[in-house]
This record gives structure tokens, C-alpha cells and sequence, in this order.
């Protein structure tokens, strides 16, 4: 039983804070928090406090709320809740916390309406509310017959809300949480258009920006001839951005086409300084190979795994929209923190937040990119210039080219083994670079606490050191378990194949008895029917990951003489799936970027600039590449945990362990040379 007078609090990182208030009786109808509403109609309004950047997170909503009022996910209105952490707590979409942190807030919301509406019928018919149930948008009772929803919505808003409890349904009792059936609840929209992502919501009369950016690392405008720029039609201004206040800086050239926008910058005359126009990412990786430490912790076997940038390059590049009016500002952006994203602008404007509206759109893609503000505040300083409201759009070149890269790293992995064969101790010794996004990721403890996950019951310690960046870096998907990952989990094959083990075997021997990553790793051998030999000219690779409040294991199957991966099983335990598909499509996600990072993709700079500058040259794995992907869920009795993240490392693992074969994996990509 739950209180809606209790705090209700998420767990982990941000966790969402949300006191839930009493039932307010409003124009429109019922309305017992911030989250549920039901109008006189009876129709159910849920609002969604977080962006759904790809994740599912408005389908989970939905189910929730359609769960704990008795309707079908479909009788659910959605709406997406504008920046405002007063109202909403924590908005930030970042370290699988979503679903984790929303869950029990969204229930008890819909729990809370459900049980006002069965006392108010109870109370009309002078029943005991035990006897009431509610059941397809009505409260039904044996003999007093139902009565819609809407019937009682008034009634239900009148109610003193202290003696009314308020009791979740239990599991044993969904009809649609955690049920197989259905995908996402806005799928339709969609694949049919009607989707508005951020690059679909210039507001009428809006005017088109693009900016001219630094043609290599650090430069900054020197001059700037923008004569045969004013002359096209068109162009309605030319603006310096100045970094960091507007963004990354360059030259933004506001029209009110996008067509004529391009036309304006190619036009201009722009003379650089400064930065590092000699910079190669070949050099980056040397100096941090240079800066491990001359004395090896362990003598014994051991490894050095290099890691390369990467780049977000979401399917939707980096866009925003601004209105800068006398009175406040208005935001259309697929931000990953909307609310964050209010504070910080009321904060640099210095203005009162409540002139802050920021509205979040639907996402294509975001990867930890969209959690920075960078596109926003050039959206805002050309907005301000031109007193209308201005859509700031990269390009695919832009996107590429001025990303916040996942950072560069490498991995010197040593382990004493044992006379079975058997790692006994082992170092991991990292060098890598902060995340300049957040300069408190510069601590090497953070750094380690974000990317070491080691499962196995092998003593040891990991040890880090951070050197400089020499260009943006960021959150980018897993974050820095991504490369520790990777490391850790090949050096373990490579043991393992050193010493004739079995790869499962050898990992059921390390993990902790009973614990939750034996159950799935036990589960994806069986999966892939791991106890018979490969097929002729195959391999296999695996990997496992306890974190996020998750655990799974993967298995790889791939052609290596051809580098083809066939097929990938994974088993994920996430305590209760509340939406099944949408665990298996975070999973499939995954596996294909890990495919595609293992496969070839990485950012490389040369003479200060990066060379990649679309899907043409950035090797992201194309459709006839992606092998079966097998997904089980694996049910348990932990706590709901997170997922957008978590297949990402094992499975870049365990698919570059498959490929690999008898050859040692010291890269990624594989068998590529980094930088």
C-alpha cells in the first residue's frame, strides 16, 4: 500500500524526486498528479516526463498507466512534458535510469486514479470498495452492474484523498506489462510521417540557420568577408558565434530557406587562427601508449588493446530551434534533458526559469549526444540577432565533423595464471581522456567506477590515467564500460584459448555461485547450443556484464576467415521486462552497433581535421551485414533495471572474440589499425 502524500524517489544517478499531491478537481476533470489526468469524458491523458530518444520510453508510459486503470494501452493520450524539473524531477534520459526511475512514480500515478474512481462508484452504491473492480475504462460490481469512467470522474476529483489507499497491481495479475504482445504504442506515426522529430518543428514564419565551422581542431574566425553571403536571396543576416556561449563558435549565416542558408555559407570568405591544424589521431594514440607506465604489474601474460574515437551519428543530425521574445524564450529540441536544459538557459540568459519553455521532440537517436547544448545556443544566439525564431541544422558533414567523440583509449591488460590455467591476478592499467562535456569526468576514480565492471572472482586492480583531450569528448553509448569492457572480456578469451579452456566453462568457474549473470550465461549457452562443436569454418566468442541493475551474457557465432557474423543470442535478466519487444529491441540495437564498431567504424584526424564526414566513410554496418539476433529474457526477482546500455560492451566482445578465431584481439575495430 502507498501513500500519494509519500516522496516518491527513483534510484541511481538523478534519481526522479516526485511528490505526488491530492486530486484536484479542474476544468479538465480528474486530475490526482502531474501524470494522470482524466477529463469529463472519461478520456485518460498520460503525460511523459522523460524524451523518448529512441528507447520506448512513451510505450512503457503507456503500458503502465493502461495497466493500472484497466484500459488498453491505445485508450492512453500521450503527452510529452515540457523542461521542468520542479514539476517533474529529473528529465535527463541517461544511464539506462528511465524506466528504472519512472516506474513506480507512473504507476502509483495511475494507481491513485484507478482507486479514487472505485471508491466514488463504491460510495454511489453504497458497496464496500473490496466488492468493486475496475475493468475496461469502468468500475464493475457483481450486482450493482459498472459504470463508466466518465460517470465518476467528478465525483472521483471530490474525494478526500487521505483515507483512500492506494495498492499497485501485482505482476501475477498484468494483462499487458510484461505480456509479449504489442510494439510500440507511436510506431504507426512513426514509419507513416506523422512523427515530429526536432528537425520537423520550425514554427511558421521561421527563419533557417547553418553555421560555417572551424576547418580543423580549436580555429576560430579571423576574418570574415561575408559580401557575396548578404547579396543571395534569401539571407537574412550573418553571424559570428562565439564559443562556448553560443556553442561550439563559427560563422552562422540565418535565411529563410535551408536551400538558401547553404547557399550563404558556401558563399563566404572566412579566414582561420589558432588550434592544432596539424593534429593526427595516429600521434593521440602514440602518446598514449607513451604514458603507461614502464613497469608491468604482473608477469605474466599480457596484452595491450587500443581504442579508437567515435562518433555518435545519430540517424537525425543535430538541430535545434529558438524564439528569443522580450518576455522569454521558447525551445524545440530532441534534448535528452530538457529540464536541465531550462536551468541552464534561464541561468546563461539570466532570466527567472517559469520564461523558459522548453520543448522536448520525439529523437532520431541520441547515444548521450543530445544530453549537450551546443545546437540549442546556436539556436538561441541567431534567434536573439533576428528577433524571430530560428532553426539552427547541421548537416551530416557537420555532425560528423563536430561531434563529442567517445574518447580515445588504451588497455594494458597482464593476469599471473594458475597451473589449471586459470587466471589467479590480474591489472588493468588505463590511459584514456576526460569527457570535456563534464569537466568532473577528469577524475581517473570516476572514470574507473564508470567503465569497470568486472564480474569475475579474479583478484587485481585497475588503475587510471587521464590525459588531456585534445578535442570534444563525451557520452557516448555505455559510456567508458564500452572499452573496459572489451579489454577485459578478450584478454579473458585469450586465456582461455592459451589454455585449451571451454570459454563458458571458464567463466561459470570465475562468477560468483548463484549469482545472477550464471543464470544467464547458463541460459544463452543453452541458446546457442553451446556444448556442440562450431560448425566447420565458424567461431565463437563471449562476453558477459552486471550492471545498470542488469545482467546478460552473449554468445557470438561469425565466419572468420570472411569476418561475417551469423548470429548473436543474448539473455538479459532486468528483473521484471515490462515491455518485452522493447527489451529485445534495445538488445538488437546494441549488438549492431557493437557489429559496426568491431566491423571497421571509428573517427580518424588528419592534419587537425576529422576525415569521416558521412555513413559513406564511417563504416556503420549496413543491413545485409546484421546477423540473427536472438534475444531471451531471463525473469527474476531483482529490481527493474536499466538497458539502453547495457548489451553494448559484451557484445562488442564477444562478436570481436568470434571473428577473431585463434587470433588475438588487440583493437578495435578488429584487425584495423587504429587512428
Amino acid at each position: 500500500m502507498i501513500s500519494r502524500r509519500t516522496l516518491l524517489r527513483g534510484a541511481g544517478i538523478g534519481a526522479l524526486v516526485v511528490a505526488v499531491p491530492v486530486p484536484a478537481l479542474a476544468a479538465e476533470g480528474l486530475v490526482p498528479n502531474v501524470f494522470v489526468r482524466l477529463d469529463d469524458a472519461g478520456r485518460i491523458t498520460a503525460t511523459v516526463p522523460r524524451p523518448d530518444t529512441g528507447q520506448g520510453v512513451r510505450t512503457v508510459v503507456a503500458l503502465m498507466v493502461a495497466e493500472e486503470l484497466a484500459v488498453e494501452a491505445g485508450d492512453v493520450a500521450l503527452e510529452q512534458a515540457h523542461g521542468d524539473t520542479e514539476r517533474f524531477g529529473s528529465q535527463a534520459v541517461a544511464n539506462s535510469t528511465s524506466v528504472r526511475q519512472l516506474a513506480t512514480p507512473i504507476r502509483t500515478a495511475a494507481a491513485t486514479a484507478r482507486c479514487l474512481l472505485v471508491t466514488a462508484a463504491a460510495r454511489r452504491w453504497r458497496v464496500p470498495v473490496a466488492e468493486c473492480t475496475a475493468k475496461d475504462g469502468a468500475v464493475c460490481h457483481p450486482r450493482r452492474g459498472k459504470l463508466p469512467y466518465r460517470a465518476l470522474v467528478r465525483a472521483a476529483a471530490a474525494l478526500d484523498p487521505a483515507p483512500v489507499p492506494v495498492e499497485l497491481t501485482p505482476p501475477e495479475k498484468w494483462r499487458l506489462l510484461g505480456r509479449t504482445r504489442g510494439g510500440r504504442v507511436d510506431a504507426r506515426d512513426a514509419v507513416t510521417g506523422r512523427t515530429r522529430y526536432g528537425i520537423d518543428s520550425r514554427p511558421p514564419g521561421g527563419l533557417v540557420a547553418v553555421v560555417a565551422r572551424p576547418p580543423w581542431i580549436g580555429a576560430v574566425p579571423d576574418t570574415v568577408d561575408d559580401t557575396a553571403t548578404r547579396g543571395l536571396p534569401g539571407v537574412v543576416d550573418v553571424l559570428t558565434l562565439t564559443a562556448p556561449a553560443d556553442g561550439q563558435g563559427g560563422v552562422a549565416v540565418i535565411a529563410r530557406s535551408t536551400h538558401q542558408a547553404l547557399r550563404g555559407r558556401d558563399a563566404l570568405r572566412i579566414t582561420w587562427r589558432g588550434g592544432a591544424p596539424t593534429a593526427d589521431s595516429r600521434a593521440w594514440l602514440t602518446d598514449l601508449r607513451a604514458a603507461l607506465p614502464a613497469q608491468v604489474p604482473i608477469d605474466g601474460v599480457q596484452q595491450i588493446y587500443s581504442m579508437p574515437l567515435l562518433a555518435h551519428a545519430p540517424m537525425e543530425p543535430m538541430n535545434a530551434t529558438a524564439h528569443v521574445r522580450p518576455d522569454g524564450v521558447t525551445i524545440w529540441a530532441p534534448t535528452q534533458d530538457p529540464g536541465g536544459l531550462r536551468t541552464q538557459l534561464a541561468r546563461q540568459l539570466g532570466v527567472p526559469a517559469t520564461s523558459v519553455r522548453v520543448e522536448a521532440t520525439a529523437s532520431g537517436g541520441a547515444f548521450g549526444r543530445r544530453i549537450e547544448p551546443d545546437p540549442v545556443l546556436e539556436a538561441v544566439a541567431c534567434s536573439r540577432r533576428a528577433g524571430a525564431p530560428v532553426q539552427v541544422l547541421w548537416t551530416r558533414a557537420d555532425d560528423m565533423r563536430n561531434d563529442s567523440y567517445r574518447p580515445m583509449s588504451v588497455h594494458r591488460m597482464s593476469a599471473e595464471i594458475g597451473s589449471d590455467g586459470v587466471p589467479v591476478r590480474r591489472a588493468h592499467e588505463v590511459v584514456t581522456w576526460p569527457l570535456t562535456v563534464l569537466p568532473f569526468f577528469a577524475n581517473p576514480a570516476l572514470i574507473k567506477a564508470s567503465g569497470d565492471h568486472f564480474p569475475y572472482t579474479v583478484p587485481g586492480d585497475v588503475s587510471v590515467i587521464v590525459r588531456p583531450a585534445p578535442l570534444r569528448t563525451g557520452f557516448w553509448r555505455s559510456v567508458y564500460a564500452g572499452q573496459f569492457v572489451y579489454a577485459e572480456e578478450n584478454f579473458l578469451s585469450e586465456i582461455g584459448r592459451r589454455s585449451g579452456l571451454d570459454q563458458v566453462a571458464l567463466r561459470r568457474s570465475l562468477l560468483p555461485a548463484g549469482s545472477r549473470l550464471h543464470e544467464v550465461l547458463d541460459t544463452v549457452a543453452d541458446r546457442a547450443r553451446w556444448t556442440r562443436p562450431p560448425a566447420p569454418g565458424t567461431s565463437r566468442g563471449v562476453a558477459c556484464l552486471e550492471e545498470y541493475g542488469s545482467a546478460i551474457a552473449v554468445i557470438a557465432v561469425a565466419e572468420p576467415a570472411s569476418r561475417r557474423v551469423l548470429r548473436v543470442h543474448a539473455a538479459v535478466d532486468v528483473g521484471v521486462a515490462l515491455h518485452p519487444s522493447g527489451v529485445r529491441a534495445q538488445v538488437e540495437g546494441c549488438v549492431v552497433d557493437a557489429l559496426s564498431t568491431v566491423l571497421g567504424a571509428q573517427i580518424t584526424v588528419r592534419e587537425g581535421a576529422v576525415a569521416e564526414s558521412s555513413f559513406g566513410d564511417y563504416r556503420w554496418a549496413r543491413i545485409g551485414q546484421t546477423p540473427d539476433i536472438d534475444v531471451t529474457i531471463v525473469q527474476s526477482n531483482a529490481p527493474l533495471g536499466g538497458l539502453g546500455e547495457l548489451a553494448y560492451p559484451p557484445a562488442a566482445a564477444a562478436i570481436a572474440s568470434a571473428i577473431a578465431g585463434d587470433t588475438p584481439v588487440t583493437s578495435m575495430p578488429f584487425g584495423t589499425a587504429v587512428g
